[in-house]
């Protein structure tokens, strides 16, 4: 039972102003923004973005929460495919985009999924579970090398998005993907 009560009608448009402009924020500056300029932008005292997020990974997990979530689902969405590879492959890519989303979040992610204290640990050790099974999967088809490792792939990923910030190429994850995981299929 939810025993929260129910946010006032100014509450939650700060909220949401928040939660719009760290969206602004990251997107521009990466992770590191200032929470100064995002409350400022916001219309709102720091003091206010401090009471609906604690720490900058509580406004990370806010933006990412749903990503992650959707993320996981489609990892047992994709276990249904026709050719395993191509499904590891296709959810491997899209963690690498979500990754480049915002500059320096490869290296929040990664360290979240050896925090169990961290806001973002419970939504990154269920895509690393969804993973797990996909890599699973691709290599009892005999579709992706023994040798391979669900951590190995999910820093490969993670890799490919922090090499895209240097790029700038717009579809920089992309192509480095290709050239990665042109290595990972079993011979």
């Amino acid at each position: 039972m939810d025993t929260a009560k129910p946010m006032r009608a100014d509450a939650r448009r700060n909220y949401e102003r928040l939660v719009e402009e760290a969206k602004l924020a990251f997107g521009r500056h990466g992770v590191d923004a200032s929470l100064e300029d995002i409350a400022r932008n916001a219309g709102v005292g720091i003091g206010t973005l401090y009471r609906h997020f604690p720490t900058r990974e509580a406004l990370l997990e806010t933006l990412l929460r749903d990503k992650f979530d959707s993320q996981a689902a489609t990892a047992r969405e994709l276990l249904d495919d026709p050719s395993p590879v191509d499904a590891l492959r296709t959810w491997l890519l899209d963690i690498g985009r979500t990754s480049a989303q915002y500059r320096g979040l490869s290296e929040s992610m990664m360290t979240a999924l050896t925090d169990e204290t961290s806001r973002l640990y419970a939504s990154c050790h269920a895509m690393r579970t969804g993973l797990s099974h996909l890599v699973e999967r691709a290599r009892e088809a005999g579709e992706l090398r023994e040798d391979v490792t669900t951590q190995e792939l999910l820093l490969l990923a993670h890799a490919v998005a922090w090499a895209s910030e240097h790029v700038g190429s717009e579809n920089a994850v992309d192509r480095l993907f290709d050239l990665v995981f042109g290595g990972l299929r079993a011979s």
